[in-house]
């Protein structure tokens, strides 16, 4: 279950986004006649959006509202969500968090599911909770959802009562209420730190002293652990009724029925005589500006924003949705400039950005926000407001409006061409905005021959007029977040009107767009050719083997209508390099992806880039080197041409080189208040000592890395490709990829060397300990507990070990969080790997109180005492079945899934049949098979236990 936890309001409050007034008229769809004119004449523009008319929407006479639509994407599967238009906002002082709290309840006892069986039924259903079954409370709604399967009639018929159930029918046991405050304060307690004690002072100031400002969903202590139940009850009775409810369920269904059983279930809920009136809150604006600085000793970085609030603008009809493809281009255009900004020799800020959307409680804002460098707060702002002045002055070229608009409309034409394999999930989010913010729906060609039209009549006078309209001097706030060590050096708001005031009145010149005519690659490789095709009948497959050596494994799919996504890899990684190599090995990659290719230099790339679907990146692991990258059919071309540039023409610019280690090191700045980097590097050290290879970066490392030789290792790296790997999936034919292979593959360079990687032999201490550390303010512990050892990887060793976490997992839930309510989230996690020599870890991790760390250490090492003595439980393995079985056939329609898995049994030199293969090694798992994994790898002797406590005083 999440809720929403709000940072910095530029980077995490909700994205309202374009919304829509329907009328009745809006779903009849635009006339014949207006489909013409929309380019023609400007009073189209007045006309309501279309609704799609492929949702089945209905209201029941209690006021209960649903929406349906059959997709098949994924196959046999259904998403449901239950909105509701309650949330924080609506509660009373004493009720401070009952709406959160009411959230968790449906999850602790339903009419048709007590307890917790609702969570145990839907798990042995293949639902995973948490990924799967979950929930959010915000200020204004909760939402429920719960995606399963829908080839199943019972399943399907119980996932509409568990909506039915949640809709007005949690059980509210005093029992369970009880149980749960532990939980909700560990929720609570864990979003405890640096940034939750700075909101609490600017939230008053960035929300205007509204409402909002002081009803956080996660509630206040005081009333979470006191409240009367009779209290909850009253708010679930008041705000859970049918008229603020709306059921949502898309996915591979028959709407008919669903409609049926909707309304079977839904016509007979509780109607209030006199209802309460859901009240909408809003944030006025207070028509002056406002400065707020904060500091806190776990601050690392210093943060600043500028927001300029504006009432809230609704995507009504034809002619708002213009004006919001108008904010976009400005957003996009600004952003770029910034992007190509902080690519500079000594970029002025860490990073940066800059945005109209949409704010909160009515409102839109123009938001501008920077991470400064160390000591320099000034010059990032400074920067940040020059290129707002420098547009306003000047506007924008038009080769930057031309190129945007062109980027676009690529965009759309790919979201169309993909319009049947559209996710169940896209379709849900759009309805559920429909339902809570009245936000426009329109169907897949709605929505693309609209939007081509409209793309067509803007200018860049009014994308101008745009920024001006939003870049004002009025209900302007600024807010400055900064460690506290900063305090005395921060400025005070006559200080930053100051420098506002000095960049406004600068002499700026116009920006100057550079763009290169030059192709990328200097000039066309010698083909080579294939000299070697065989069947890979497991996959249904091909594997062709260059005349280069290069093996190529293509897996042609029809699962998207235009993806290739491709991924390569060679042996030797940064395992061939000594220490004092090693960052300039281990950073040569990135710096060479971050500069230009072949004759483009960075700038003059991103532009090239710019209206293309071809995305490719190298890659330098400690025991790999290689490639990965997404394509369509348009831009597969250029996406060869990348491979055979980074291969051949790479480059590391030393602009590029010199940004990256200004903000590298600036980035290590106060890292030490941040107590979750002292524990996570306190652990590193304990288990590694100083080896640079497993520990977090430094000063002295980032400094030692040398551009010539970082470039000179990329290309030793890269110039052997005899032995590389690609793996190549998604909508192509052979005949179609084939030429490209034998031009861009086939002629990369070889040389008889032996690339294998080297055993580095960096391992655990062979024996457990435990480690304590000291940091931070807050009265609360973080515990994580490890296991480390030798493993014998094989395909079913693997499964049992991921049975053994599944189990162990459901366990500790169980046990720590249902039973003792001493945490929010626990589990166990596995990783094991079979190279260099076979190695696993198992973690257990969880945040708690001060009090209750040790005793809840005890309970999870007393679950995996029972595991090893008498395995799992055949209920546990049951879920783990059925989890693995339903996600593996949503898998097998996933190209992402191909790619991955065809490459890491390639690395391992696995067999490709095996990818097929689960659910007949499932059957090889048993409880006495999980036991005995238990007992082999979870020995005593191999705990080790990480602790992080408050400061000590």
């Amino acid at each position: 279950m999440t809720i929403f936890k709000p940072l910095v309001l530029a980077f995490l409050l909700p994205t309202l986004g374009v919304q829509a007034e329907h009328t009745k008229q809006s779903v009849t769809g635009l006339t014949p006649q207006a489909k013409t004119i929309l380019t023609q004449d400007t009073t189209s523009w007045k006309m309501p959006l279309p609704f799609d008319q492929g949702v089945k929407l209905g209201k029941l006479e209690n006021g209960f509202q649903y929406y349906i639509r059959k997709n098949t994407e994924p196959e046999n599967r259904v998403t449901m969500y239950l909105a509701v238009k309650v949330g924080s906002i609506l509660e009373t002082d004493e009720e401070q968090g009952l709406a959160h709290f009411l959230e968790h309840m449906n999850f602790n006892g339903l009419k048709h599911f007590p307890k917790n069986e609702l969570v145990d039924y839907l798990q042995k259903a293949g639902v995973r909770f948490g990924s799967d079954l979950n929930a959010y409370t915000s200020f204004d709604e909760t939402v429920y959802q719960l995606p399963i399967a829908s080839d199943d009639p019972q399943l399907l018929k119980n996932g509409l009562q568990v909506m039915r159930d949640w809709a007005q029918d949690a059980m509210l046991d005093t029992e369970e209420i009880d149980k749960e405050r532990g939980v909700i304060m560990e929720e609570l307690r864990g979003s405890r730190g640096a940034q939750q004690r700075m909101r609490d002072q600017y939230f008053p100031v960035l929300l205007n002293g509204s409402r909002y400002a002081n009803r956080l969903p996660i509630g206040l202590e005081e009333v979470i652990t006191k409240f009367d139940p009779e209290v909850i009850r009253n708010f679930h009775k008041k705000w859970y009724r049918p008229d603020l409810q709306s059921l949502i369920v898309v996915g591979d269904i028959d709407p008919e029925a669903i409609e049926s059983e909707i309304k079977r279930l839904f016509s007979d809920m509780r109607v209030e005589k006199n209802p309460v009136d859901r009240k909408k809150y809003a944030v006025e604006l207070l028509n002056k500006n406002q400065f707020i600085a904060v500091t806190d000793p776990e601050m690392q970085y210093t943060v600043g924003q500028i927001l300029i609030k504006h009432p809230e603008e609704k995507v009504k009809n034809v002619g708002d949705y213009r004006r919001s493809l108008l904010k976009d281009l400005y957003n996009g255009m600004l952003n770029a400039r910034l992007g190509e900004l902080s690519q500079s020799a000594n970029p002025p800020f860490l990073q940066a950005g800059i945005g109209i959307s949409g704010f909160i409680g009515g409102l839109d804002n123009l938001s501008a926000f920077f991470v400064a460098k160390p000591g320099a707060l000034d010059e990032s702002m400074k920067a940040v407001v020059r290129e707002l002045e420098r547009v306003r002055e000047f506007g924008f070229t038009d080769t930057e409006f031309s190129r945007t608009i062109i980027s676009m409309q690529k965009d759309l034409e790919r979201g169309y061409a993909e319009r049947d394999k559209r996710k169940s999930d896209g379709f849900v989010s759009a309805y559920l905005e429909h339902f809570l913010k009245e936000s426009p729906v329109l169907s897949s060609e709605d929505h693309y021959r609209i939007t081509k039209e409209l793309l067509g009549t803007l200018t860049l006078n009014e994308v101008e007029a745009i920024g001006k309209e939003y870049y004002v001097d009025k209900n302007r706030d600024v807010l400055i977040m900064a460690p506290e060590k900063e305090k005395a050096n921060l400025p005070d708001e006559t200080k930053v009107t100051a420098w506002l005031a000095e960049v406004s009145k600068e002499k700026l010149v116009a920006y100057e767009d550079k763009v290169s005519d030059l192709p990328m690659l200097a000039a066309e490789p010698a083909k080579g050719s294939i000299t070697g095709r065989t069947e890979l009948q497991d996959i249904e497959g091909k594997q062709i083997v260059l005349s280069n050596g290069v093996k190529v494994v293509l897996k042609p799919t029809n699962f998207k209508n235009d993806e290739i996504i491709i991924q390569a890899f060679g042996p030797g990684g940064t395992s061939l390099y000594s220490d004092s190599d090693y960052y300039s090995a281990s950073n040569a990659a990135s710096l060479v992806n971050s500069s230009g290719l072949g004759q483009l230099n960075t700038i003059e790339l991103q532009k090239y880039l710019s209206d293309k679907k071809a995305n490719i990146s190298p890659y330098i692991s400690e025991r790999t080197q290689g490639l990965s990258g997404n394509s369509d059919k348009e831009g597969l071309k250029t996406a060869f041409e990348m491979i055979y540039g980074y291969f051949t023409e790479p480059r590391i610019e030393d602009d590029i080189f010199q940004s990256t280690i200004s903000r590298s090191l600036s980035s290590l700045e106060n890292r030490e208040n941040n107590p979750s980097f002292v524990f996570s590097e306190a652990v590193q050290k304990s288990l590694y000592g100083d080896n640079i290879r497993r520990n977090p970066p430094t000063a002295e490392g980032i400094k030692s890395i040398d551009k010539d030789r970082a470039l000179a290792i990329y290309k030793e790296r890269f110039a052997d490709a005899s032995d590389f790997t690609f793996t190549i999936v998604g909508s192509f034919t052979n005949e179609e990829i084939e030429p490209l292979l034998e031009q861009y593959v086939a002629s990369l360079p070889t040389i008889d060397r032996d690339n294998a990687a080297k055993d580095l032999k960096i391992l655990e201490p062979k024996k457990g300990f435990e480690k304590i550390v000291h940091k931070g303010q807050e009265q609360k512990a973080q515990v994580r507990l490890s296991f480390f050892g030798d493993y014998d990887f094989d395909e079913v060793e693997n499964l049992n070990m991921q049975a053994l976490e599944s189990a162990l997992s459901n366990k500790l839930l169980e046990r720590l969080r249902e039973e003792e309510s001493g945490v929010y989230g626990t589990g166990a996690s596995v990783q094991y790997s079979k190279k260099p020599t076979g190695r696993y870890s198992l973690h257990i991790g969880f945040g708690t109180s001060v009090d209750k760390y040790q005793s809840l250490i005890s309970s999870a090492l007393d679950e995996i005492r029972k595991i090893k003595e008498s395995g799992p439980t055949q209920s546990d393995l049951d879920k783990f079945f059925i989890e693995q079985k339903r996600q593996h056939e949503v898998n097998l329609r996933e190209n992402g899934f191909w790619l991955r898995s065809i490459n890491s049994t390639l690395n391992n030199e696995e067999e490709l049949a095996s990818i097929k293969r689960l659910p007949s090694d499932l059957e090889k798992v048993n409880v006495e098979s999980v036991k005995a994994v238990a007992n082999k790898y979870l020995k005593e002797q191999e705990l080790f236990k990480f602790i992080l406590l408050p400061d000590q005083k």
